[in-house]
């Protein structure tokens, strides 16, 4: 009886501001769809392209493995930084010899830097209402 070949994901979860992505990595040619789209329909901007596909280009997998993206929450600079982090997440669950050469990017680095709350009294977070002599 032949054995049936078993199909590995390597699952990451990527989060930047209010974007959460969840990326699943399997052996492929170098296919990525988010949100069931292709990488160039879905992120529009250059900038964005490149983030999405920096960690697999630093890693030289970029044409080894297949890439599925579910992501939602946020604009789209924060779901390129989502998909980045959550890439590079799923590549050292892939490739454990991978964890270093990720490091030194700080792909794997959660950036935690979010918008600031709104206080009381206050126009903005920090901006204040414009004086009035009269």
């Amino acid at each position: 009886m032949p054995t049936a070949e078993k199909v590995v994901d390597a699952l990451g979860t990527g989060r930047r501001k209010t974007s959460v992505a969840r990326v699943r990595i399997r052996a492929g040619n170098g296919k990525i769809t988010i949100n069931d789209r292709e990488l160039d329909d879905f992120f529009k901007v250059q900038q964005d392209r490149k983030a999405v596909l920096s960690p697999l280009e630093h890693a030289g997998v970029l044409s080894n493995v297949d890439v599925r993206i579910l992501v939602h929450g946020g604009g789209s600079t924060g779901q390129a930084g989502a998909c980045m982090q959550g890439i590079a997440r799923a590549l050292m669950k892939y490739d454990s010899d991978l964890d270093a050469k990720l490091r030194e990017k700080s792909f794997l680095t959660r950036d935690a830097r979010m918008k600031e709350r709104k206080k009381p009294g206050l126009r903005g977070a920090r901006r204040g209402t414009q004086f009035s002599k009269r």
